[in-house]
């Protein structure tokens, strides 16, 4: 090689590294599981037409069970300062449902297709004069500040919402996770979520916020 001639510097081919990258994204794309962000389930009523008057609505004061959280997440239920445990609230909660203090025609019909151990539960719980009269007559009430933390917001729902389940599930001779799996589409596992669920309506009230 004479002495005044350079060596070519070899070079990397760099024409197929845009191909390369844009395989790796699509790779990227359909490979990554992207969380979505669900929230709180829940069918929220139609819009109230100002033109129509608000409907009659009369209610025995002892069949509403109230709940009221305020901006300090201070707890209110039954007009009284609530310091025990979410689990309690719900116990609480699933008394008032199944109380029977003066059960209509249709709740005595109810009580009667209930099975042993539920009945047991409202010989010794749920027969007072000053609660609700059944589950086909009770509403729980719940009201939340503007300033009240999520976390208490959906604390109660959760713990409303579970007495509920429990209810149905034992109802139906079941644990409350066989009842939440539930698939409606199958006419078996469907006839089962509509006997849980007879006479007793998931009736949660939950009011605007001050």
């Amino acid at each position: 090689m004479p002495r005044g001639k350079k060596r070519a510097i070899p070079e990397v081919s760099s024409g197929s590294m845009a191909d390369i990258a844009f395989l790796l994204l699509i790779f990227f794309l359909v490979t990554t599981t992207i969380a979505n962000d669900k929230g709180i389930m829940m069918l929220l009523p139609p819009k109230v037409d100002p033109n129509e008057p608000p409907p009659d609505i009369t209610k025995n004061d002892r069949n509403i069970y109230k709940i009221l959280a305020n901006s300090n997440d201070d707890l209110l239920v039954e007009g009284e300062p609530y310091t025990s445990s979410m689990r309690e609230l719900k116990e609480d909660v699933k008394k008032f449902i199944l109380n029977f203090g003066k059960p209509t025609e249709e709740g005595i019909e109810l009580y009667s297709s209930l099975p042993p151990s539920m009945k047991s539960f409202i010989n010794t719980k749920g027969r007072r004069d000053d609660s609700s009269d059944d589950p086909t007559e009770c509403v729980v009430s719940f009201k939340a500040g503007r300033g009240t933390s999520y976390e208490l917001y959906i604390e109660v729902l959760n713990a409303i919402t579970a007495a509920y389940n429990e209810i149905y599930a034992e109802r139906v001779g079941i644990t409350v996770d066989e009842w939440l799996a539930l698939d409606r589409s199958d006419d078996i596992q469907k006839d089962m979520y509509e006997r849980g669920r007879q006479n007793i309506p998931k009736a949660i009230s939950i009011a605007e916020p001050d």
